[in-house]
């Protein structure tokens, strides 16, 4: 028996989804499960006969502390209290955004109207907690297994990290991206496979 745990990039996963679904909702609570079984296909295919024990279900997000609260309150509120889920929220602040325009070469800071800067709430340190606990974890000896659902390349690093440890990291990503960090995980297979089985 393989002790497995799921990392989840919040808004790698959501906006993917977004972008797939035609306006049907991810049930949560089947992603995990859905998760595990695709990666015990994957093992299978590669001549590994186990059963896998999800040990945690971590979710990584960031939220717009002014625009978000029903997105907060969903994910501190309900989704962390489903069996297994962890979930972990950072804010993202406001920062003072250039806007470039590619057909003059302009590069402005303040609207033409009323002056006021522009400003952008980038997501920050998602990809960097995630990293954490992927590491973290597996430095404790807390998993035989992780489920990294994103298709960021900037997980490569970590990745070969926790792979050179003698742990198997599987990517759950999406057909049409991620295929840097698909060709670095031990094995991957896509979310796209199992996503009508997720829709609510």
């Amino acid at each position: 028996m393989l002790r497995a745990r799921i990392f989840i990039d919040f808004w790698n996963f959501q906006l993917a989804w977004n972008r797939l679904s035609h306006q049907d909702r991810c049930d949560w609570q089947r992603l995990p499960p859905a998760l595990l079984g695709q990666a015990r296909v994957v093992l299978q295919a590669a001549g590994v006969e186990t059963e896998l024990s999800l040990e945690e279900t971590i979710v990584h997000a960031s939220v717009d502390p002014l625009g978000e609260a029903r997105l907060r309150g969903w994910l501190t509120n309900w989704l962390d209290h489903r069996p297994s889920f962890d979930v972990k929220i950072r804010d993202r602040r406001a920062r003072r955004k250039d806007i470039h325009c590619r057909q003059c070469g302009t590069t402005t800071r303040h609207c033409p109207n009323c002056g006021e800067e522009y400003m952008g709430r980038p997501e920050k340190g998602v990809d960097a907690a995630v990293v954490t606990d992927l590491l973290s974890l597996a430095w404790q000896g807390a998993y035989d297994l992780a489920v990294l659902v994103t298709s960021d390349a900037d997980y490569i690093p970590a990745v070969e990290h926790v792979q050179a440890k003698g742990l198997k990291v599987v990517n759950a990503g999406w057909r049409d991206r991620g295929h840097e960090l698909q060709g670095a995980c031990w094995g991957s297979f896509h979310i796209d496979a199992i996503q009508e089985e997720l829709c609510r």
